[in-house]
């Protein structure tokens, strides 16, 4: 279907890809893995022929024996859609905000029909119906907003086969999602390649998803193909030293030098939790049944109760829309319970507000999902490290400027950095900055919010080993929030699942991921990609 042969990319004179060859069978898919910057994503967009200016592209990319290196842009708009596709690794970003989920996949069915509109209308929902959006509980008036990050990926992949393309190229499209979601959509991928003999080129960074559904695999590193071949003997033999580095990674585990700190035990030495929540409730308005009677309430969080020590590390997992971020948030003290309460550090954070509020933030902190995204692009290292400063107006510049060199010490990372902006870090280095940035006013609580869910396996192993670290030296506390149970089960002492505003099961790591009491736990267990049983229920 595809073949790629000696693909060179260079961008204003500096080379990207080198010598790149691959080849995608009709109705088979092929994955493509590698670290950040390796190359994956430009490659796929090489073949779309969507490139940035100033770049010089050699070699051949032949699909089904006509080379698109040499095709026109009236070529490539006939081929874009209608015979390659692509999925793109943030449906938010790539779906338009203003524009309803059903007029963008008539706009992507509109592009190769005559059709009047309520035929494209039709044919929009039986595509939606079919990546398990049905018109009756989905209407084509919906915004993207008005959907979950699953449920917007959905849309992206019926955009995609809207018109029945030969090949599609799926550029990360679980990253963000929650295990239980990314089992579905890769099942819905691998569902669609058996139905219709569409072949798929999946790109991602998780050897684990990988070994599940492709048939073929490349690995990629620095603009090259290192290692090639059928997935399972490539991921079994693991020849070449690059591949074994990825497999090592993605199964990394931080070394623990201490016994984990379990409540009960705390209980039992008469420890007082530095946070409780107490039957927590969070109901949010929806929209009124008439003009004489209010909707019904949501309810997000239902009774919510836990309690965190000090140095303890609490997972916090649970299906997306389960609550998860609420939670965090009214922790925070970024949003207001509708019931119950919160003591941090003893003081009940639904009374307080102005200084006192300030003095309670200035022992905790929180560790976002997405640095580049949480980071102003405008500002330096410096000034954004030291935001939480503000917090201490006493302190001078040379104060302030010494404070962010030692939180960047702590990180693995030198002065250099201090002038630079976030632009000019990898991911990896961004998230180190986010580390220093919550470090800096040494705070009791750290929320770290999926903070490694958006990086590689290499660059994830290394800021594990880094959280892993810092807590040991630092005696710091977690609410580690995650729909990775790897990384809660290497980096936690305790965790909490939750299921539709509810905590369903709550105990050590070990217990809860091993004997799961409940449904939910069990669900998450079973959708999480495990590379050694892949490769074991492999037929090849």
């Amino acid at each position: 279907m595809l073949e790629i042969k000696n693909l060179n990319l260079s961008i204003s004179g500096t080379p990207i890809l080198r010598d790149v060859n691959l080849k995608v069978g009709a109705g088979k898919i092929l994955g493509i893995v590698g670290e950040s910057g390796s190359g994956k994503s430009l490659t796929a967009l090489s073949t779309m022929q969507l490139m940035p200016d100033g770049s010089e592209l050699g070699g051949e990319i032949l699909f089904q024996d006509h080379n698109l290196l040499q095709a026109d842009e009236d070529d490539m708009m006939r081929v874009r859609g209608q015979e390659i596709s692509m999925i793109f690794q943030e449906p938010m970003t790539a779906l338009n905000p203003v524009h309803t989920i059903g007029a963008q996949v008539c706009e992507a069915i509109r592009n190769a029909t005559n059709l009047s509109q309520n035929q494209l209308e039709t044919q929009a929902a039986a595509m939606l119906e079919k990546v398990g959006l049905p018109v009756s509980r989905f209407p084509l008036s919906r915004f993207p907003h008005q959907l979950s990050g699953g449920q917007r990926q959905r849309v992206m992949i019926a955009m995609a086969c809207a018109q029945q393309p030969s090949l599609m190229i799926a550029d990360e499209p679980t990253t963000a999602l929650d295990v239980t979601l990314q089992a579905q959509i890769l099942n819905l991928l691998r569902g669609i390649v058996d139905e219709t003999g569409m072949s798929l080129i999946l790109i991602s960074h998780d050897l684990a998803v990988v070994a599940e559904v492709t048939d073929d695999i490349v690995v990629m590193r620095n603009g090259e193909v290192l290692d090639a071949g059928p997935t399972g003997d490539v991921l079994r033999k693991l020849q070449h030293p690059y591949t074994a580095q990825l497999a090592k990674a993605s199964t990394h585990v931080p070394q623990r030098n201490s016994a984990p700190i379990l409540s009960v035990e705390q209980h039992a030495n008469n420890i007082q939790p530095i946070l409780k929540a107490h039957h927590i409730v969070r109901d949010y308005p929806t929209a009124r049944t008439s003009i004489f009677k209010k909707g019904i309430p949501f309810r997000a969080l239902n009774s919510v109760s836990f309690e965190l020590f000090k140095g303890q590390s609490m997972g916090l997992v649970g299906e997306s829309g389960c609550g998860k971020s609420t939670l965090a948030r009214i922790v925070l003290g970024l949003d207001k319970a509708t019931a119950g309460r919160v003591d941090f550090l003893g003081t009940d954070l639904s009374k307080v507000e102005g200084d006192e509020m300030r003095s309670a933030r200035r022992n905790m902190q929180v560790v976002f999902q997405d640095p580049f995204a949480s980071f102003n692009p405008r500002h330096r290292v410096e000034r954004l490290v030291s935001e939480p400063l503000y917090l201490e107006p006493q302190l001078s510049k040379a104060q302030r400027r010494d404070r962010v060199r030692a939180a960047l010490s702590e990180v693995g990372m030198n002065d250099t950095a201090l002038d630079k902006y976030p632009h000019e870090f990898s991911g990896g280095q961004r998230q180190r900055l986010a580390i220093a940035r919550a470090l800096i006013t040494r705070p009791a609580l750290i929320v770290a919010d999926e903070p490694v869910s958006a990086l590689d396996v290499s660059i994830r192993a290394q800021v594990l080993d880094l959280l892993a670290d810092l807590r040991e030296r630092l005696n710091l506390t977690y609410l580690f929030i995650s729909h990775d149970l790897g990384v809660v089960r290497a980096i936690c002492d305790e965790v909490m699942v939750m299921q539709a505003g509810e905590i369903v099961e709550h105990g050590p790591v070990e217990n809860v991921f091993t004997s799961p009491a409940s449904q939910a736990a069990q669900e998450l267990v079973d959708a999480t990609p495990n590379l050694e049983r892949a490769l074991a229920n492999r037929v090849d």
